[in-house]
């Protein structure tokens, strides 16, 4: 009787190992913990402006960013950020603070942070936005478009 307990126990418990393993999603971070991140250990930066409504943001989390080598490369050589451009959080960041200017006069404004760092001269703010930021958050690269899973392994590939 106690083998099949223990049998019983077995198959109950080794499937939540399963389902918990850890590096099957990218580790995102918000800017107050990229800060702190950055004083322990200098890293190269992956910043990605989505937004609800952006339907090339949902499929580029759905395929790209579910991608077992993407998240690899995103959780060992990058500090990633996700930022909800719409956000309506005042966030502080190298001791000063940035809020959604604009939520107060448009309904869905966007957030200081992205406009100051993806924002192009002559044209209008777009999402997706991707920054890939170096060591010292001096901007290496720019993306403003859907990329496919390919396309993003050669972008974090290549910085």
């Amino acid at each position: 009787m106690t083998k099949y307990l223990q049998i019983l126990i077995l198959f109950l418990v080794f499937p939540v190992f399963g389902y918990a393993q850890k590096g099957d999603s990218i580790n995102w971070i918000d800017f107050e913990q990229l800060e702190d991140s950055l004083a322990l250990k200098p890293k190269k930066i992956f910043i990605y402006f989505y937004a609800d409504w952006c339907v090339y943001c949902k499929k580029m989390d759905r395929n790209a960013f579910k991608d077992p080598e993407i998240i690899k490369k995103l959780n060992s050589d990058y500090y990633a950020v996700k930022m909800n451009a719409e956000s309506t959080d005042t966030i502080t960041f190298d001791v000063q603070k940035f809020y959604n200017q604009q939520a107060e006069s448009i309904r869905n404004g966007i957030h200081q942070i992205p406009l100051l760092l993806a924002s192009r001269e002559k044209r209008e703010f777009s999402l997706p936005a991707i920054l890939i930021l170096d060591e010292k958050f001096i901007v290496e690269n720019r993306e403003f478009q859907y990329l496919t899973t390919q396309k993003m392994m050669e972008l974090i590939s290549y910085n």
